[in-house]
């Protein structure tokens, strides 16, 4: 059972090899992406990404993630807890975050072979912002937010991985002319 109060999930079915998938999952750069350019989703700031020397790639890597977003500093330190290549990774904060609508949190993807493809499955288990204004905030709109980001990180593999494969169909040309 959970330590973690909510839990958000989504899954992508991937078309390549499992290894290439893990391999690019393995960059906490591509998954933290979505929140690494400004939009209206992210009150139009940022967060960047930091990692230690091992880059996220082993048990007890660490990762530090910082930004503005609505004008306000957030940051939050990650750990990586388990990492089995190439079926799943997880990592969790370490320390007391300061995000906006959700406190803390462990997340992670798995990997499982379907047919010719990959079904990759990322999930969030997380806590409310324990006080103030993060967790009236954490009440109305962290469950969005946490859609919103377990969506994200499974659509932006699975563009990635589209837009770097041959097409399975020839595209249509009308020869009729």
């Amino acid at each position: 059972m959970s330590r973690f109060e909510r839990h958000e999930e989504h899954g992508s079915l991937i078309d390549g090899p499992m290894e290439r998938l893990f391999e690019y999952l393995d960059d906490q750069t591509h998954l933290t992406d979505h929140m690494s350019k400004p939009s209206w989703k992210m009150g139009w700031g940022r967060m960047v990404t930091e990692l230690d020397d091992r880059k996220g790639r082993s048990v007890g890597s660490y990762i530090h993630i910082h930004g503005r977003v609505f004008g306000m500093r957030l940051f939050v330190d990650e750990i990586v807890t388990e990492r089995e290549p190439p079926l799943r990774k997880v990592w969790e904060t370490a320390g007391e975050p300061r995000l906006l609508v959700i406190g803390p949190y462990r997340m992670g993807f798995n990997l499982e072979p379907e047919n010719s493809a990959v079904r990759l499955r990322v999930t969030l288990h997380y806590d409310l912002p324990a006080k103030g204004m993060s967790r009236l905030l954490g009440l109305v709109f962290g469950k969005a937010y946490a859609k919103w980001c377990t969506r994200q990180m499974a659509e932006d593999a699975q563009r990635h991985f589209n837009r770097h494969s041959e097409p399975i169909l020839r595209p249509f040309v009308d020869e009729s002319r």
